[in-house]
């Protein structure tokens, strides 16, 4: 009998650390956003002071439905956004979650394994 090591079918934050995290054992060590579908792209911000409604505004479109839910990771630590830079997502009726980036990891994982719509922002500072 072999066995073989469990391929997820879905993007899984594999691994993370002090300014980095590793997405299907690939690291990132600058802002992402994870998109289960199975998409990570860049997400032009590097400190939460930077963040503007325009960077909440860009995890709606894309190919295919919206996202039931927006995990935000703040960073290292919980840190709360102004509403109004939520705005966008709320209008659409998108549920957002913010907590420190580790835990959003860990909820996209679980999130995206049950096969739900979920977008992670995730703030990686240096």
């Amino acid at each position: 009998m072999k066995l073989h090591a469990d391929k997820p079918d879905h993007l899984s934050v594999t691994a993370h650390g002090d300014g980095w995290i590793a997405v299907n054992g690939e690291r990132h060590s600058s802002s992402v956003v994870l998109l289960a579908s199975g998409t990570v792209r860049p997400w032009g911000v590097a400190r939460l002071d930077e963040l503007t409604a325009a960077h909440f505004s860009e995890l709606i479109g894309g190919n295919g439905p919206p996202p039931e839910l927006v995990l935000f990771g703040s960073g290292t630590k919980l840190r709360f956004v102004a509403p109004a830079l939520l705005r966008p997502l709320i209008e659409q009726r998108i549920g957002v979650e913010t907590m420190d980036t580790p835990a959003a990891c860990r909820t996209f994982n679980i999130l995206a394994g049950e096969g739900r719509r979920v977008v992670a922002a995730l703030l990686i500072e240096a």
